[in-house]
């Protein structure tokens, strides 16, 4: 640059163009994906099969045809805008059923009556593996005593990324007892899991009250390339047995009136943080990446173990001992042998956030005594 000279700031009318063709590529940005949501909501969700792939095939021909025939961005993204109203109406009236088939391991809908200090659970499962698909399932019958309710600790499994997981809470006993809750998608016959599809409404919500030999083992000892890690949480036993009212009245309200499963808005994990136990804990993006959740709890001092983290983290893996243990009648007590926080008496436990929190039952359902179905 030559001495002295200016540098040549663009005019008004050049910043004007500038800003007009970002805002339009923007706008027809917003438009194609609000296109391409509806689209697959046809394909995925209309009733008839027969007619998805043409719905959504002209849905999206007809959403081209306007873009070229209105050319300006605004008048294209309101014509986008009232199409795609047009489909999220349909979509939002769509209503979740309890109504089967269902696979065999989700045929019947755990539900739960409180007397007292006595919670009777029906519909408990309690599968009998000899392959990932090949399976027993008895339902008994299960009384807890909510006096003995001591802890509570967590279940995260990896199966791909490990920024996703899958959640199971499990509640500790006096008796030695644990009662696990997993909160899944509730399958057809066939039909299995799609990271795609759970952004619509293809599966519904069950929560599976279980054994950790039932759905702990399915994970670790029968399905291939999933990854268990087991930590001790320092909840108070008040807390904890606040948070098992919390799940049972959750429990309750599915088998009541079912709702649909969603990726992000509706799965293992956010269902849990809709509890009114949890509603004081600061919202986190872990929270929705929720591969990330122990490493949240762990800054919030909410794991048990005080060790480094990257040291918690690999002694919380489990898979080598749920493969020993197999089929034993321990099997819980096996899997938390030498495991970091366990070693803890259920007197000592302390936990600065949840001793805060007001003990609340969450009920979403009219009632903890639904009628049996």
């Amino acid at each position: 640059m030559v001495a002295g000279q200016s540098i040549a700031l663009p005019s008004r009318s050049g910043l004007r163009r500038l800003f007009s063709i970002v805002g339009g590529m923007l706008v027809y940005l917003v438009a194609a994906l609000f296109s391409a949501w509806a689209a697959m909501a046809l394909f995925f969700d209309l009733p008839t099969a027969k007619l998805r792939l043409p719905a959504a095939t002209v849905y999206l021909l007809g959403t081209l045809a306007l873009f070229l025939l209105l050319r300006r961005p605004g008048r294209c993204l309101g014509a986008c805008l009232v199409t795609f109203a047009c489909v999220s109406i349909w979509w939002f009236q769509l209503k979740p059923s309890n109504d089967g088939p269902w696979q065999a391991d989700v045929s019947r809908t755990a539900w739960a009556e409180v007397h007292g200090s006595q919670v009777v659970i029906h519909n408990f499962r309690s599968c009998d593996y000899r392959a990932e698909l090949d399976y027993t399932c008895a339902w008994p019958t299960v009384s807890v005593d909510l006096n003995q309710i001591q802890g509570v600790d967590l279940f995260v499994d990896y199966w791909g990324s490990s920024w996703i997981a899958h959640t199971i809470l499990s509640f500790d006993l006096e008796d030695g007892r644990h009662i696990a809750f997993s909160i899944e998608t509730r399958k057809r016959p066939g039909q299995t899991y799609s990271s795609v599809r759970g952004f619509f409404r293809q599966y519904t919500l069950i929560s599976v009250v279980s054994d950790e030999r039932d759905v702990v083992r399915l994970r670790t000892n029968y399905r291939h390339g999933e990854n268990l890690y087991l930590f001790h949480t320092k909840s108070t036993p008040a807390f904890s047995r606040s948070l098992f009212l919390n799940y049972i009245g959750f429990t309750n309200g599915l088998h009541d009136k079912p709702e649909w499963y969603n990726a992000v808005t509706h799965n293992c994990t956010t269902e849990i943080y809709s509890f009114s136990t949890m509603k004081g804990q600061p919202w986190s993006w872990r929270i929705l990446f929720n591969g990330k959740l122990p490493q949240l709890e762990y800054w919030r001092g909410e794991l048990a173990g005080n060790l480094p983290w990257p040291e918690l983290m690999r002694r919380a893996y489990i898979n080598p001992a749920a493969h020993a243990a197999n089929d034993s009648t321990n099997f819980s007590a096996l899997i938390r042998a030498n495991r970091p926080g366990f070693e803890v008496d259920s007197s000592s436990r302390k936990s600065a956030f949840w001793d805060r929190t007001k003990v609340t039952v969450f009920l979403k359902c009219p009632s903890l005594f639904p009628k049996e179905s």
